[in-house]
């Protein structure tokens, strides 16, 4: 494969889809026979030492095919889209170097979105002025987090607690809507895409659920632990989906049965979100939609990844 600077009508090939619907295991698989290297787009795994509860690949799995964009942050670093957006042509260009062909593997929306459509230029913001406002949220619960998000832009009070809090933070210091900034503030799209989206329709819930039980059987609460000691509490990679629920179990706040049902609604729910965001941003002939379940869905995704470019632009 040609570096990234010399490829640029060429689409990378994209294996998205919500949390918990087989994206990892089908993208490995496919790595594996088509040689590929995998650029993993996932907010959260991107945090150091957050490890099971983040469904990172294994140590194993990482040594047969390489991966990009896992364990590139601290707990306590804000890592945003952009970080990770202006991060990746590198890995392209490593991956180039290795004659081997990327694959950008995850469910985080806006990761994609940092590549393939446009992103507003943050506006600066004051430290000082972002710690204090840090601290009143972090106080705050998710419903309280949502109505101050409707109150403030709207359009961002259907996301996750993180673009919750980014949007209140910003409509507070600088008086500026985050949803009204993508529109009047944005910078032109590098690279297209090619999409595999992975849903297994309505087993998805009963899926998530098994999850969460392998993740408790392989020690989540230890994990837990031991971050406690380490990270601070208010660190950002606590907010990944689950980690709050579980380390209230490590405290003594709730009952495991009462954690697990918890992170079990909160991961359908972001499932929801995510699924709602492939459905509505992502469409036409790029994209392959695919029940990994079926009996030819590996057949089926080794087609799509050896398909022909198309004239393809967002």
């Amino acid at each position: 494969m040609s570096s990234i600077g010399d490829s640029a009508g060429a689409s990378l090939r994209v294996i998205c889809g919500p949390t918990a619907s087989g994206k990892s295991v089908l993208a490995l698989r496919l790595a594996e026979t088509v040689d590929a290297w995998i650029i993993s787009a996932d907010s959260r795994q991107v945090y150091r030492r957050f490890d099971i509860g983040t469904a990172k690949p294994s140590d194993e799995e990482r040594r047969h095919v390489p991966h990009f964009g896992i364990d590139v942050a601290e707990p306590d670093e804000r890592y945003t889209a952009a970080d990770w957006g202006t991060a990746v042509p590198e890995w392209l260009e490593a991956i180039s170097a290795s004659s081997r062909t990327p694959l950008v593997v995850g469910g985080t929306g806006f990761y994609l979105r940092a590549l393939f459509a446009p992103l507003f230029d943050e506006p600066e913001i004051d430290p000082d002025q972002r710690a204090s406002v840090r601290d009143v949220l972090s106080g705050m619960s998710a419903e309280e987090v949502r109505r101050w998000c409707e109150a403030l832009d709207p359009a961002r009070a259907t996301l996750g607690r993180a673009q919750r809090e980014r949007a209140i933070e910003v409509a507070l210091i600088t008086g500026h809507r985050i949803s009204d900034l993508y529109q009047v503030r944005s910078r032109a799209p590098v690279l297209t895409a090619r999409y595999l989206v992975l849903d297994p329709g309505p087993a998805l819930a009963a899926t998530i659920a098994s999850r969460v039980d392998e993740m408790l059987a392989r020690g989540w609460l230890d994990e837990i632990r031991g971050l406690a000691v380490r990270v601070d509490s208010a660190a950002r990679a606590w907010t990944a989906t689950g980690y709050d629920e579980m380390r209230r179990v490590v405290d003594g706040e709730r009952t495991l049965e009462q954690g697990r049902e918890l992170v079990i609604v909160a991961t359908r729910q972001y499932a929801k979100r995510q699924r709602t965001w492939f459905r509505n941003q992502l469409t036409g002939e790029r994209v392959l939609r695919l029940d990994p379940r079926a009996p030819d869905a590996f057949d089926r995704a080794v087609e799509w990844f050896h398909g022909e470019d198309e004239e393809m632009t967002r």
